[in-house]
């Protein structure tokens, strides 16, 4: 996670972000403690952190920084040009911390874990406004996954984080209409159990959620995904990240997985 110390809207590279509506850098600063502390103190999930930069107010979207894979760091080449100078820091980080880093071609947009999930035996991952869909063969490659691939539609929803969250190998939530109908029927064949997500709670980013274990943290005041997600023996922590939404995102835009296993 990377603390929101420059975080503003100073830019519009999304349709939920406008220059006219600014952030409130105390109720941000709140909002972001609130969900480290849930993740740390009672979850007991363990947060490294990156020193946020000064120009760089996205950086607290760690997310989008690129993917890891066991020791390896697939850092992210971003296509706005306003976050490309992120990658710098947060490929520092990962040498600093003994990872190998991974670099994919110049000319291939790939905006990390935003538009990649490794769930199961696949990697799932979403392309068109921000990720090429070129870049998902090298990255399967490379975590030795098989490779499922969405066309994102709608602007609104222009990472796959912000339709679609896999909660377990067989059991995802998404919004169809942030796909194409032969990639709604793809997913379903891929995961059979999938929650389908209706537009008003996508909308409050109810898909952009952190899954630990059976305990998944969500934006609040969605009651539909949230008792199906009970029903399925979830433990649902519901948080507000109003802030961030200014910016086009939410928990799942605050963090970046470090190490994978069996129940997170």
């Amino acid at each position: 996670m990377c603390p929101p110390d420059y975080y503003e809207i100073a830019y519009e590279i999304n349709p939920w972000m406008s220059l006219r509506r600014s952030v409130n850098p105390s109720v941000a600063r709140t909002q972001w403690d609130l969900l480290y502390k849930l993740l740390s103190d009672q979850l007991g999930v363990q947060v490294e952190l990156i020193t946020p930069v000064k120009g760089l107010p996205d950086m607290v979207f760690t997310a989008s920084a690129g993917l890891v894979w066991q020791r390896s760091f697939i850092r992210s080449n971003f296509r706005p040009k306003q976050r490309q100078p992120e990658a710098a820091f947060f490929q520092s980080w990962f040498e600093a911390h003994d990872y190998e880093i991974i670099t994919l071609p110049k000319v291939l947009y790939f905006e990390g874990e935003s538009d990649a999930f490794i769930a199961g035996d696949y990697l799932f991952c979403g392309y068109h406004f921000r990720s090429d869909i070129q870049a998902h063969q090298l990255v399967a490659e490379i975590v030795q996954k098989k490779v499922l691939s969405v066309a994102l539609r709608d602007e609104r929803f222009y990472h796959l984080d912000t339709c679609f969250c896999p909660i377990s190998d067989k059991t995802a939530m998404y919004y169809g209409g942030g796909f194409n109908e032969n990639d709604r029927l793809n997913l379903k064949r891929q995961i059979p159990n999938s929650i389908l997500v209706r537009l008003d709670e996508a909308l409050k980013f109810i898909c952009n959620a952190i899954v630990v274990g059976h305990k998944i943290i969500a934006p609040g005041k969605c009651p539909q995904t949230t008792e199906l997600l009970r029903l399925l023996g979830y433990q649902v922590y519901s948080v507000d990240l109003s802030e961030f939404i200014k910016a086009g995102g939410n928990a799942k835009c605050l963090v970046l997985t470090l190490e994978r296993n069996s129940t997170a």
